[in-house]
């Protein structure tokens, strides 16, 4: 483990954060402790999987440690892992489990989840055990149950108001203990939710990944990688088993780049469908030109509708008047056949990392030569400027205040700080300059700037006659710790304010394990394996049948270094698109484009799962929703 903040109960970090002042860290450190106290001591994972970590051969995948560290009964690890919440919901409706074991059952598990990714910033299970036996007690006195979250345990981003608890926007001053719930969280506990943690969020929570005074958050699959941001806290409790259902915000894409990172369900509404009420405890200057989003992470994508049904049912306009008082179909929508999809393989800037095309090509493979889908390629109105805009618009009091919050502390600027208020300031330190914050007509420039880039943005789209778009999450699967640089591929859809969901798909960043010493036989068996397996389906493999391939006969008395020159070539050609090497005739769209493929080049990706973006016009949720329950049965996610 990285060293740095020491705190009562050992948690994994790959990564120290930066120091701040001596009167921080002693507040930091007091806030770690009083978490770590929070969690009981029979829930402490043993010395020996801890000690694991202080190796240099590091486990990095632990979404499978809950199952095998033997805190959790069998019982528990089936509520953790075999249910949705719309599966949990039934099976303590009718009985089958009670509100308090499932509450419990979570909570555990989420205790473990933290140890392994530092997701949490604040765990209260007795009162999640004290709200389950309240569900229970109505279900068994009445019958029925008080709606339909009846006590389904539910994840708080830290940010979101949940009374009784702290809330802050990314920075320690802001930290405060909320009065009252949120409206979002209000409803959702009348309809039966049981609240248990509060997440982790990054500093600003402008980063797309985690990295606040709790510490950083790591990606289940590979702890050497980013949950995401800014809900990374969430993304990493729900890829651990430990949550079914948590709470997300996006503006940039923090709802679905968490989730694409760690291989879950992520859905950002279109704007003002579903409440942020009393979200924040202060304001957000970046919402007067992009406006943000809040939506449901979760396991299924039933579940994704669930949450839109019990939110929008609400009538959530009644008491937020910013809401725009649509229906909910979801699931049930009517669909017009054939389905007009757009493939976007790049946005014009940025080529994605090779797992990334290969999931898109995978994707087209799975739609294809089928009459629900007419696919035709897609290409994004000048993404570059609508990155050059946005960037602007984030911030018009040019990080005045993110500086201001930092210095009341003695908080340390983060390095993703840094480069998200780049495209404004190039001094990190003065909370009083050197740059003004934008006046009212610079602000009124950027809404004319914004809305005529959304005039031409659907323009552009009508013209290729489309009516959903698949693309990337990202530029690649995770991100290695504090390197997620380029937001093209979320923050676009916040610009022009589509409604987007984020699905897994069946690609995982994977390495064939060949060793030189291995008869070559062996190798070409490993080779042959690995492309099948990662090859889009239906594709035929040559040598498949045979147990060495013809042209690889008798060469094994060759040296390892003809022999290996011998399999790149006779594999060279298995796979349309190969899901670890660019194309040989790659060609960098931008200096942006070259980053990224030195990044990848550089390697540890390994294990990171690939998700895909469905995204449809701007209040067209619904319609996105039927679209994406017709691609279900051919794209295989939950």
């Amino acid at each position: 483990m990285a060293s740095g903040l020491k705190s009562k109960l050992p948690i994994v970090q790959t990564r120290c954060s930066p120091a701040g002042t001596e009167a921080f860290e002693q507040v930091r450190k007091k806030l770690v402790d009083e978490l770590c106290d929070s969690i009981p001591k029979e829930y402490h994972l043993p010395k020996t999987i801890i000690d694991q970590f202080r190796e240099k051969d590091k486990p990095t995948d632990v979404t499978g440690i809950p199952a095998t560290c033997g805190i959790l009964t069998e019982k528990e690890l089936s509520i953790t892992e075999d249910y949705d919440a719309t599966s949990l919901a039934d099976a303590i409706a009718s009985k089958q489990l009670t509100a308090v074991e499932v509450a419990k059952a979570f909570c555990k598990r989420a205790a473990i989840a933290h140890q392994l990714t530092c997701c949490l910033t604040e765990y209260f299970q007795d009162e999640a055990i004290e709200r389950a036996k309240q569900l229970d007690e109505y279900l068994a006195t009445h019958g029925k149950t008080v709606g339909p979250l009846h006590g389904v345990p539910v994840s708080v981003k830290e940010h979101m108001a949940l009374a009784g608890h702290f809330s802050a926007y990314g920075y320690l001053s802001t930290r405060v203990r909320s009065e009252k719930d949120s409206l979002m969280v209000q409803i959702l506990r009348d309809a039966g939710a049981v609240f248990y943690v509060k997440t982790n969020q990054p500093q600003s929570i402008m980063h797309l990944e985690t990295d606040s005074w709790w510490g950083r958050t790591n990606n289940p699959h590979n702890i050497n990688l980013s949950s995401g941001g800014s809900t990374g806290g969430e993304s990493a409790l729900i890829a651990m088993n430990a949550s079914v259902l948590g709470l997300g915000t996006d503006i940039g894409g923090s709802v679905r780049g968490p989730s694409a990172f760690c291989g879950i369900v992520g859905f950002k509404p279109t704007t003002y469908t579903v409440t942020l009420k009393d979200f924040l405890p202060g304001g957000f200057p970046a919402e007067l030109n992009v406006l943000c989003s809040t939506g449901p992470m979760c396991r299924t994508f039933r579940d994704a509708d669930l949450f839109m049904r019990v939110l929008v049912g609400a009538k959530q306009y009644l008491h937020d008047p910013r809401i725009v008082p649509l229906p909910w179909t979801g699931l049930k929508t009517p669909m017009t056949k054939p389905l007009k999809i757009g493939i976007m393989l790049n946005d014009g800037v940025i080529t994605p990392q090779p797992p990334v095309l290969k999931a898109l090509h995978w994707v087209q493979g799975q739609l294809s030569n089928n009459a629900n889908f007419v696919l035709k390629p897609f290409k994004p109105y000048r993404a570059d400027e609508a990155m050059r805009l946005i960037g602007q618009m984030y911030w018009p009091d040019v990080g005045l205040n993110t500086k201001k919050a930092l210095a009341a502390t003695g908080e340390p600027m983060s390095t993703l700080t840094k480069v998200v208020l780049s495209p404004v300031t190039s001094d990190f330190e003065n909370p009083n300059g050197p740059e003004k914050e934008k006046t009212a007509t610079e602000i009124t420039q950027m809404r004319i700037d914004r809305d005529e880039y959304r005039a031409a943005f659907i323009e552009h789209w009508e013209c290729q006659d489309v009516d959903y778009v698949i693309a990337p999450c990202f530029v690649g699967p995770a991100s290695k710790h504090d390197t997620a640089f380029y937001w093209n591929y979320t923050a676009l859809w916040n610009f022009v304010d589509y409604p987007g969901i984020v699905l897994p798909t069946p690609i995982k960043v994977e390495v064939p394990s060949l060793s030189d010493k291995a008869p070559i036989s062996v190798q070409a068996d490993e080779l042959r394996k690995f492309f099948a397996a990662s090859k889009i389906a239906n594709t035929p493999v040559p040598g498949i049948e045979s147990s060495q391939p013809e042209p690889l006969k008798g060469a094994d008395k060759l040296p390892i270094s003809v022999q290996a020159d011998m399999l790149k070539k006779h594999f060279g050609g298995v796979t349309d698109v190969s899901p670890t090497e660019y194309a040989p005739d790659y060609k960098p769209l931008s200096e942006k484009c070259q980053h990224v493929r030195d990044m990848w080049d550089q390697g540890g990706f390994e294990n990171a799962p690939i998700n895909i973006q469905v995204v449809a016009r701007r209040f067209h949720d619904n319609q996105l929703f039927g679209a994406v329950e017709e691609m279900q049965p051919y794209l295989q996610f939950k």
